[in-house]
């Protein structure tokens, strides 16, 4: 992480806390431009997954984190980029789920499945047997394989039921529903890891630093009522509060990386 990189983070955390105190347009809509590029990031992703325009994901992106900047509590002590991505990623699913299905068949392939239909029920009327593949695709002048990939496409645009059986076990059979991860156990233990990374980079500051941390971001103290406190000037504690969130990011740094949406 650079130098700049580390500034730009804490002064997110800090207007991030600004914000819960005295919510404003003003500051949320710099949080949003600070937050762009994870929006940005995330709508790249979701439009290689379906037909919608990159531009109209985006938009919709800014929602979320919009709702997100307005639900965040600092004192968790979980990181906002992932308390942000569900947020920002289920506005997005929700706009596709909306629109209708997410994967969208062409025209040209929708039109060659139904002539397909009609193709397999003439040969199996004149042949006898149900046609292969090949047969068919021969009759509608396309390759196999492509044949294949419209059978496929057509198939996998119809919903499943989450009570489909995906397993038989012995005594019962599993539906594809009990696969399914439970996200609201997935986040609490998201946050969890969050808050315990948090108060590894605390224990490492030095006592006073992380003393002005806790008791203005977790306390909700004034900076002059933590001077009188800890025993310095309000300047001081300011600058304490600076260089002890520069230092947290630093530390927290490992597994940002490795935890990264």
């Amino acid at each position: 992480m650079t130098a700049s990189q580390s500034s730009l983070r804490s002064r997110s955390m800090e207007l991030l806390m600004a914000y819960q105190q005295n919510p404003s347009v003003s500051l949320r809509n710099q949080l949003v431009r600070m937050n762009a590029g994870l929006v940005r990031k995330i709508a790249h992703r979701v439009s290689h997954q379906c037909a919608e325009p990159y531009e109209d994901l985006e938009q919709i992106g800014y929602l979320g984190l919009i709702r997100a900047i307005e639900r965040f509590n600092p004192s968790q002590g979980c990181a906002f980029s992932s308390f942000a991505v569900p947020y920002i990623r289920g506005e997005m699913l929700h706009f596709l789920r909306d629109r209708g299905s997410a994967v969208k068949v062409p025209r040209r392939w929708q039109d060659l499945q139904k002539d397909g239909q009609r193709v397999r029920m003439e040969l199996a009327r004149d042949l006898g047997r149900q046609p292969s593949d090949t047969e068919i695709a021969d009759e509608l002048g396309v390759s196999s394989q492509e044949w294949r990939e419209i059978k496929m496409a057509v198939k996998n645009r119809l919903p499943l039921s989450l009570d489909a059986t995906v397993c038989q076990q012995v005594d019962s059979p599993i539906t594809l529903g009990e696969t399914l991860p439970d996200a609201h156990y997935q986040a609490l233990q998201r946050l969890e890891e969050d808050r315990q990374q948090l108060q590894r980079a605390l224990g490492q500051l030095e006592d006073k630093t992380r003393a002005a941390i806790e008791f203005v971001f977790f306390s909700d103290l004034s900076r002059k009522e933590v001077a009188e406190k800890i025993g310095v000037s309000p300047m001081t504690v300011t600058r304490r509060i600076q260089r002890g969130l520069e230092q947290m990011m630093t530390f927290l740094q490992p597994q940002t990386l490795q935890t990264d949406p």
